[in-house]
């Protein structure tokens, strides 16, 4: 700078108006004391901060927005099962769309099997040899992941012939989970739709498949259909018909794509974007992958409204998800929330009652 020059006093005094607090951990006691601390403070904490801010403006909106809420990434075996429940139960969430693994592992559990500690750095030849599988630093029992494809294979086997959405597919899993602790089930008890767009990526997927080839080699056909095109046609109608619409993006990939895309198809009503939105992702913008990318990138496509209140924060989810669900729960955002109903027939969605 020029120091010979005057400095604006008033304008530098307007920058600097706000000073970033210093956490002071001898007075926090709870998660809603440690979030709310900061939203003073800096980094990746303030952007924590700020989702936790956003997801309190969605929650208490008297206009009741629809809450989608987008889940990639290895949740269940970082443990954040009874947390994404929770967000189902407590009606903090009113639509979920989900990789399949995530429902996979979340079903696999509900039959009583589970994941285990283990490390990056195990010889994954012999755990091959042990009909071991590794998540990062996650197992989980091989011979028990064939079980639970031969139970979604065996769910297919029984389906009445016709056409079916993810949505009326799970809803059928999520009845048979009979787990309270179950995502699944716990959805399928209080009217969440859950929706997986990619299903055949998965070992649901993989299930079905093996069905498939059985009965091909029978010399049956397969009696069901699982389509796709339906599944984003009644996703677009769950989003034209709401009031508003927010999301939550936990990690990326196809759910957060899906999402969004589905507020800028045209099936007759008002194309608009989300008014909330708020991610949870460890990837970043420059590389040009969706997982990464912006909010604000995303109003240049108008799946996020102009007006949108947003906020991203880099950080891993098994850390960044508790946090702010933590200050949600404990702050009791939910309370006053009335539950949605969907009232679906076939593939039309012909209303949403508020209860």
């Amino acid at each position: 700078m020029d120091m010979t020059k005057p400095i604006d006093r008033k304008l530098k005094s307007k920058f600097m108006s706000k000073e970033v607090r210093q956490i002071d951990l001898e007075k926090i006691q709870t998660v809603q004391e440690l979030v709310e601390s900061f939203k003073s403070s800096s980094i990746q904490s303030r952007n924590l901060g700020r989702c936790a801010a956003v997801y309190e403006n969605m929650l208490t909106d008297k206009s009741r927005p629809t809450i989608i809420l987008g889940l990639s990434g290895a949740l269940i075996a970082g443990g954040l099962r009874k947390v994404i429940r929770d967000m189902i139960k407590y009606g903090m969430v009113d639509c979920v769309v989900s990789t399949g693994a995530v429902l996979f592992q979340d079903f696999y559990q509900s039959k009583g099997f589970g994941h285990y500690i283990g490390s990056p750095d195990m010889d994954d030849v012999k755990l091959n040899e042990l009909a071991i599988d590794r998540i990062y630093d996650t197992l989980i029992d091989e011979e028990k992941v064939r079980n639970t494809d031969k139970a979604f294979s065996d769910m297919g086997a029984k389906l009445k012939p016709g056409i079916y959405s993810t949505r009326t597919f799970l809803a059928i899993a999520g009845k048979q989970a009979k787990d309270e602790n179950s995502i699944l089930y716990t959805a399928w008890k209080n009217n969440v739709p859950v929706f997986c767009p990619a299903l055949n990526d998965s070992s649901i997927g993989i299930g079905l498949t093996e069905l498939y080839g059985k009965m091909k080699k029978s010399g049956k056909k397969m009696q069901f259909m699982i389509d796709p095109i339906r599944d984003t046609y009644e996703l677009t109608q769950i989003i034209a018909k709401s009031k508003k619409t927010a999301a939550v993006y936990v990690g990326g990939g196809v759910p957060k794509n899906y999402i969004n895309d589905c507020t800028v198809i045209n099936i007759g009503y008002p194309l608009r974007g989300h008014h909330y939105g708020f991610q949870i992702t460890t990837d970043i913008p420059q590389w040009g992958g969706l997982s990464g990318s912006t909010l604000q990138e995303a109003q240049s496509w108008g799946k996020i409204s102009k007006e949108a209140t947003k906020a991203t924060v880099n950080i891993e989810a098994t850390i960044g998800l508790p946090l702010i669900v933590g200050y949600v729960l404990q702050k009791k955002l939910y309370k006053n929330r009335k539950r949605i109903k969907f009232v679906w027939n076939d593939d039309e969605l012909k209303k949403i009652e508020y209860k």
